[in-house]
C-alpha cells in the first residue's frame, strides 16, 4: 500500500502565492514525518492526500479510505457521536488508551484543549483509515499525554503523515520524515533527527559549493575586466588616429597586423572570457541557497513607572462544577512568570480573570491559545489600516519569528502559526509593559519557537507565559505558578 504524488501543484482561490509547487512523493505503511517553517504548505499537502483539496496541477495516485485529524481542536470530529455509541473492544480499548471519560463526548465545547484533541485522535483512529493524517497532534498536550497520545498513535499500521514540531514524538514514530528544504520537500529515511542530520550535512555541501562557484566567479569577472583592457589598447593601437600621416612605414606595419589578426588576439581572449563569466553567473544562480529569516530583535517592550500590574485577591475560579483555589497573587513590572500545569486544570481561566485586574493605564498584549478565521480577518484589517512604516515594523518583527512577509501580505491562506506570529508582532510594535502568551508555540516551527524565545529573554517589561514546551520552560528564568490537584502554587 503506498501513496504517491506525482508533480502536484496547488494555488488557493484568489491567493497570489502558489502553496505548492512541483511536488513529487512516495508515502507507504509507517509513519512518515512532514516538517517545514509556518506557511510552507505541510497542511495543503496533506488535505491533497485525504482528497479534501484537488491539485491544480499533477496527480495523487491511491485509492484510498482516509482520516484527517486537523489542527484546530475546537472542531468536533464528523463521527464523534458513531464513537460514542460504539461499545465495542476496540473503541473501548481507544477510550482506556487516551484516557477518555465517557461523559467527555457529550460536552465536547466545555472540553480544554487538550481533551479535545485526544476525542479528535480517539475518533480518528477508530475509524481504521488506510492513510492517516495528523496535523499537530500534541499541540496542546501535557507532557503526560504526549506520552498517551505517542503510544495510541505507536499501534496505527497503516500509511500514516505526522505533520509536527514535537521532535520527541517525530523521533519515537517516524521511519521516514518529508523536510521543506530549499523552497521543495524533501524524503529522507529515517526518525527527524536522523533526517535533519543529513539535511544540515547536505546543506553544508551546498554552501560549499555556492562558496566555491562564487570564488571562481569573482577570478573570471575579474579577468574578464583585465582582458577587455587589453583588448581596448589593442583597439587603439589598431586605429590608425594616433599615426603620422606622413609615416608611411608605421602604417603598412599595422596594416600586416591587422590582415595576420595579431592585433585581434586580445579581442578574442575577452570575448572567451566574457561567455565564461556568463555561465559561472549562471552557475551561481543555480547554486543560490534561499534566504531564511533569522531573529534579530530589537528589544520591545517597556517597564512600567508603576511597581504592580496587577493584584487579584485569593479566590476560588470556577466554570461550571469546576473550581480553582488561588491565592493572592501579584504581578510587578519586571516579573517573568511561567503557569503550567495538566490539560483541564484551569490555567486559560486564570489568565482570563488575572487580565480583568489588570489596571487601565498598563499597556498589554495578549495573545489567545485559540485563533480562528473571525481573528484572522480582524488581524488582517487591522494590519491594512496600518500606515506604510508602521506595515513595515509590525512584518519586519513577523520575518525575525521566521515567516516570509510576502505570505501575510497575501494574506488568503495564514496557517495559525503564521497568523499567531501576525497578531504578536501588532502588538510588539507598541511596546507594551506586559505580554500575556497562552500556549504561544502551538502551531510554530521550530526556528520560530527559537526566535520567541529570544524575543522573551530580552524583553523590557513584564511577561506571564501559559506553556507546556519544557524545553521552554527550562530556557526562560521565571517564576512558576503551577497548578495542581485545583490549586496554585507560586514557586519564586
Amino acid at each position: 500500500m503506498q501513496l504517491q504524488f506525482s508533480h502536484v501543484s496547488y494555488t488557493y482561490p484568489q491567493a497570489s502565492l502558489t502553496a505548492l509547487h512541483d511536488v513529487s512523493l512516495t508515502f507507504t505503511s509507517g509513519w512518515t514525518g512532514i516538517v517545514g517553517d509556518n506557511g510552507c504548505g505541510k497542511t495543503t499537502l496533506a488535505k491533497i492526500a485525504c482528497g479534501l483539496l484537488r491539485p491544480d496541477e499533477g496527480h495523487v495516485t491511491a485509492n484510498l479510505f482516509s482520516a484527517y485529524c486537523q489542527q484546530d481542536a475546537s472542531q468536533a470530529p464528523d463521527n464523534l457521536f458513531d464513537f460514542a455509541a460504539d461499545w465495542s473492544t476496540p473503541a473501548q480499548k481507544l477510550r482506556h488508551q487516551l484516557l477518555i471519560d465517557d461523559e467527555w463526548i457529550w460536552r465536547y465545547d466545555t472540553l480544554s484543549g487538550g481533551q479535545q484533541k485526544r476525542l479528535q485522535i480517539a475518533c480518528a483512529l477508530w475509524s481504521e483509515p488506510d492513510l492517516l493524517v495528523m496535523d499537530e497532534p500534541t499541540n496542546e498536550l501535557d507532557a503526560r499525554t504526549r506520552i498517551i497520545v505517542s503510544n495510541a498513535l505507536s499501534h496505527f499500521d497503516g500509511i500514516g503523515l505526522l505533520i509536527s514540531h514535537d521532535k520527541t514524538l517525530l523521533n519515537t514514530l517516524c521511519t521516514q520524515c518529508v523536510l521543506f528544504e530549499n523552497a521543495t520537500f524533501v524524503a529522507r529515511p529515517g526518525t527527524y533527527e536522523q533526517a535533519y542530520l543529513q539535511a544540515q550535512r547536505d546543506h553544508s555541501f551546498l554552501v560549499r559549493q555556492h562558496d566555491k562557484v562564487q570564488r571562481e566567479a569573482k577570478r573570471i569577472e575579474t579577468e574578464a575586466l583585465r582582458r577587455q583592457q587589453e583588448a581596448q589598447k589593442s583597439a587603439q593601437k589598431r586605429s590608425g588616429r594616433k599615426l603620422d600621416m606622413h609615416d608611411a612605414d608605421a602604417r603598412e606595419k599595422r596594416g600586416r597586423a591587422i590582415v595576420s589578426g595579431k592585433d585581434g588576439v586580445a579581442g578574442k581572449l575577452s570575448a572567451t572570457m566574457n561567455a565564461r563569466l556568463d555561465k559561472a553567473q549562471d552557475l551561481l544562480k543555480e547554486s543560490s541557497i534561499p534566504n531564511r529569516y533569522n531573529a534579530q530583535f530589537k528589544t520591545y517592550g517597556i517597564a512600567s513607572s508603576k511597581p504592580i500590574l496587577a493584584h487579584l485577591d485569593a479566590c476560588i475560579i470556577g466554570d461550571g462544577g469546576f473550581a480553582l483555589h488561588v491565592p493572592e497573587l501579584w504581578v510587578e513590572r519586571y516579573d517573568h512568570v511561567i503557569i503550567s500545569g495538566d490539560n483541564g486544570c484551569g490555567k486559560s481561566l486564570l489568565i482570563k480573570e488575572l487580565l480583568k485586574h489588570v489596571g487601565n493605564d498598563i499597556s498589554v498584549a495578549y495573545l489567545p491559545q485559540k485563533v480562528d478565521e473571525d481573528i484572522q480577518t480582524q488581524t488582517l484589517q487591522q494590519l491594512s489600516a496600518l500606515p506604510t512604516k508602521c506595515q513595515g515594523d509590525v512584518l519586519a518583527i513577523v520575518g525575525n519569528l521566521n515567516s516570509d512577509p510576502k505570505r501575510i501580505l497575501d494574506g488568503k491562506t495564514l496557517s495559525p502559526g503564521e497568523l499567531k506570529k501576525l497578531s504578536l508582532a501588532l502588538q510588539l510594535v507598541n511596546n507594551p509593559n506586559l505580554i500575556v502568551l497562552d500556549e504561544p508555540t502551538n502551531h510554530l516551527d521550530m526556528g520560530s519557537i527559537d526566535a520567541l524565545t529570544q524575543l522573551l529573554q530580552t524583553f523590557s517589561g513584564a511577561y506571564i507565559l501559559v506553556t507546556h514546551d519544557q524545553s521552554l520552560i527550562q530556557t526562560l528564568h521565571a517564576t512558576r505558578w503551577n497548578i495542581t490537584e485545583n490549586h496554585l502554587t507560586v514557586c519564586l
